[in-house]
């Protein structure tokens, strides 16, 4: 599907207005963005007609090597990032290939996926804010607003995945009287954390591709002359990605504490249970022993013959039993 953004004629900021164009459609001439998404390749060959350029079929998104994620082609500037996706549901997340395609004033955008960030930009762009610059007016500032809506997303993201493991954190130091529940609550930790640090290795991803794709602006429009509020804009959303990028390395670093600290706990419960086994087995062994002495079958045994032979022997059983136990306790081993 092609979804085209004109700017709404007649208002007081630019506007982008949102339509789906149909196959037998014409592009405007007014049209400064097309987002194309899950094209099919009759779409692709309509905006290459319509644009002079070549749209990358979704193989090849997925095939492309890391030097060719920027490069430029017959006038128009290539740049493929990754962004995360399926956040907020119920399906695994993951980073969701997207190619920028710059053409003059014209942007073209090529997905397979329905990133937040795309609908939070597309409805920010769709309203008037009431006062301040053109929310929109060439497809640069428009990729600048994109890249923008992705990281603000990414913040989101990030905020939403530190207050969870800061519940995880207090979760795992907490004391548990049940060893049953604790034992429960440190393997459903196990799972967690690696769900949140596979999260935010994915977005940290995410933030390196399009940490490349503002340098390679920045260089360009710095060389092009560009108009200096859209480097003045590039060198802010770079700074806010970088932040971002501290701010994931912070979490990720986090996570690999709690992450020790978890297994940490997992061995002193193992270690427990050793402990009790080897005091089990030091308690018995004298009892064991008493048995095995007068288990023997030798005739010259004066206890056999003593009618007190019995209860003496189960006697020092019990106290050979209980003297290694209190003498543990009293250690504060137990």
């Amino acid at each position: 599907m092609i979804f085209i953004h004109q700017p709404v004629p007649g208002a007081a900021q630019m506007i982008l207005e949102r339509r789906p164009l149909e196959l037998q459609d014409v592009i405007p001439e007014d049209t400064l963005w097309l987002d194309m998404v899950r094209p099919t390749r009759e779409e692709d060959l309509k905006v290459e007609s319509f644009m002079g350029i070549t749209v990358p079929t979704r193989e090849e998104m997925k095939d492309i090597e890391p030097s060719e994620l920027l490069y430029v082609e017959e006038g128009a500037r290539y740049m493929t990032g990754r962004v995360l996706s399926k956040v907020e549901d119920s399906e695994e997340p993951g980073l969701a290939g997207i190619t920028f395609i710059l053409r003059g004033s014209r942007l073209v955008t090529v997905r397979y996926e329905e990133p937040q960030a795309f609908r939070m930009y597309t409805q920010r762009a769709g309203r008037s804010t009431g006062n301040g610059p053109s929310v929109s007016s060439t497809g640069e500032t428009i990729l600048a607003g994109l890249i923008e809506a992705v990281i603000d997303r990414a913040a989101d993201v990030l905020q939403l995945q530190g207050e969870r493991i800061d519940r995880l954190s207090r979760k795992i130091f907490e004391e548990k009287s049940d060893p049953s529940a604790r034992n429960t609550a440190l393997q459903d930790t196990l799972r967690a954390l690696g769900r949140h640090g596979d999260l935010i290795s994915k977005q940290r991803e995410s933030l390196v591709s399009m940490e490349r794709i503002l340098l390679s602006l920045s260089a360009t429009y710095r060389t092009a002359k560009a108009p200096r509020e859209l480097r003045e804009d590039v060198r802010s959303t770079l700074r806010d990605l970088q932040s971002l990028e501290e701010h994931a390395t912070f979490l990720s670093t986090k996570i690999q504490f709690l992450l020790d600290a978890t297994l940490g706990l997992v061995n002193l419960e193992q270690n427990n249970i050793i402990k009790l086994f080897s005091v089990m087995a030091v308690v018995f062994m004298p009892p064991t022993l008493i048995a095995s002495i007068y288990g023997m079958n030798f005739k010259s045994m004066p206890e056999l013959d003593w009618p007190y032979g019995y209860p003496l022997a189960v006697g020092m059983m019990v106290v050979a039993a209980v003297l290694p136990y209190v003498f543990f306790r009293w250690k504060k081993w137990l």
